[in-house]
């Protein structure tokens, strides 16, 4: 390394620090710019579900009104430039720069119409996992409840193992393996997804990888990763603070020619003025995949948010560094109370860099454990027996101690 080059890393590495303890001061300052959601006053550990939204997200929601009174029904020309904005957002969380990026108002609808896309006839069987989040695990439910479709779900415990024994489930019959990075239950990021697509190719399958829970808060590379040939699912609900309407459903090179059996008039909408095609024509690119008509002040909202974070350098790099910071606060606090195992415990099956942006506690009294939280004042959400408390990067560290604080009074009270 150069000496130039070693002092611009030294200098990019005490900004990272610099920016870090700015994030996590007695009062943060990046909660001013949220001050709609208040989260300087309340606590808000409900990141890795609703993230507060910037203050900008307003203003873009303002934009989209204002640009429909102005242009009525010619405003989808400006609504277009504002999807084009959010799927370069996408593109960039995901470092690609091959594939295509569709845009959905929800998941559900984008992997609905990835199956409907795939050879279901002659390769009925899709291979899962017992811990994807209810998108994925309610709709294969419902299609392994027909009898011409064999839906086979693999174990998510341990998670350290789950790549390669969905790997050995993968057979010749098989039409889509789908798993996420990062497990919606108990935040654990999952490797080996690489080995897995080629598992999958090997096979002539497709991998879907859900990426919701690890966009934003965990760096992701489709290089790095060895995923360049998988399809990706997410959305910026969570981390991204994007709201609702706004996912996305990543297509790999080669995948282009893919006719979904669910398609909306949107996929046609630049030819609409020619007579309709026959066979059924689709648009170029992300038109392929395209729905029919929806609220584009979603895109609105999202195409602010994201120059927010680019404006305030909130990179993906800098997030996991107060994400990991935050989550080792509380885990390092909970420790502390040293309450009844018993009653609850910490998640500690895996080393702390591979969770992702909550904190997994385990507890048979979960539900009644954040139920009373919330009468204190403190926002959590239970999956089952797993309280999860998810901080976010406008919180200081002086909320997340108050928070672990009412926990172990409500658990004594428990």
């Amino acid at each position: 390394m150069t000496d130039r080059a070693g002092e611009a890393a030294a200098n990019s590495g005490a900004r990272a620090a610099l920016a870090l303890a700015d994030l996590t001061a007695r009062v943060n300052p990046l909660a001013r710019h949220y001050s709609r959601f208040r989260v300087a006053e309340r606590l808000l550990l409900t990141g890795h579900s609703h993230q507060a939204w910037p203050d900008v997200g307003f203003e873009g929601q303002a934009d989209a009104w204002n640009d429909a009174a102005e242009q009525v029904d010619e405003k989808w020309e400006r609504a277009a430039e504002k999807a084009e904005r959010v799927r370069s957002g996408f593109a960039r969380l995901l470092g690609d720069s091959q594939g295509i990026i569709a845009l959905g108002q929800n998941t559900h609808e984008l992997v609905t119409r990835l199956l409907s896309a795939l050879p279901l006839g002659r390769r009925p069987r899709l291979v899962t996992t017992d811990g994807e989040f209810h998108t994925i695990r309610r709709q294969l439910d419902r299609l392994a409840d027909e009898s011409w479709i064999e839906v086979v779900k693999v174990s998510a415990d341990p998670s350290s193992s789950l790549a390669e024994r969905l790997a050995g489930a993968v057979d010749g019959r098989t039409a889509l393996v789908l798993v996420s990075s990062v497990l919606f239950g108990n935040a654990h990021v999952v490797p080996g997804l690489g080995a897995l697509l080629g598992a999958c190719h090997g096979q002539g399958a497709e991998l879907l990888v859900d990426a919701y829970h690890h966009l934003n808060v965990v760096p992701f590379s489709l290089e790095g990763e060895g995923l360049e040939g998988a399809f990706v699912v997410g959305g910026g609900y969570k981390y991204c603070q994007l709201g609702e309407g706004n996912c996305f459903l990543r297509v790999p090179p080669g995948r282009e020619r893919l006719r979904p059996l669910l398609t909306g008039w949107f996929s046609e909408f630049a030819s609409l003025a020619r007579p309709p095609a026959a066979p059924v024509a689709y648009g170029d690119g992300a038109a392929r995949w395209a729905g029919a008509t929806y609220d584009p002040a979603s895109h609105y909202r999202a195409a602010r948010v994201f120059e927010f974070f680019e404006e305030q350098r909130l990179t993906p790099e800098l997030l996991r560094a107060v994400s990991r910071h935050q989550i080792g606060l509380l885990a390092e606090r909970f420790d502390a109370l040293d309450l009844d195992p018993g009653v609850i415990a910490r998640d500690r099956s895996v080393p702390p860099e591979r969770i992702g942006g909550f904190l997994a506690l385990r507890s048979p009294r979960a539900g009644e454990i954040s139920a009373r939280l919330k009468a204190r004042g403190v926002s959590t959400d239970v999956r089952g027996d797993l309280l999860r408390l998810g901080p976010a990067p406008y919180l200081a560290d002086d909320q997340l101690r108050a928070a672990i604080a009412a926990l172990g009074d409500v658990t004594r009270a428990v």
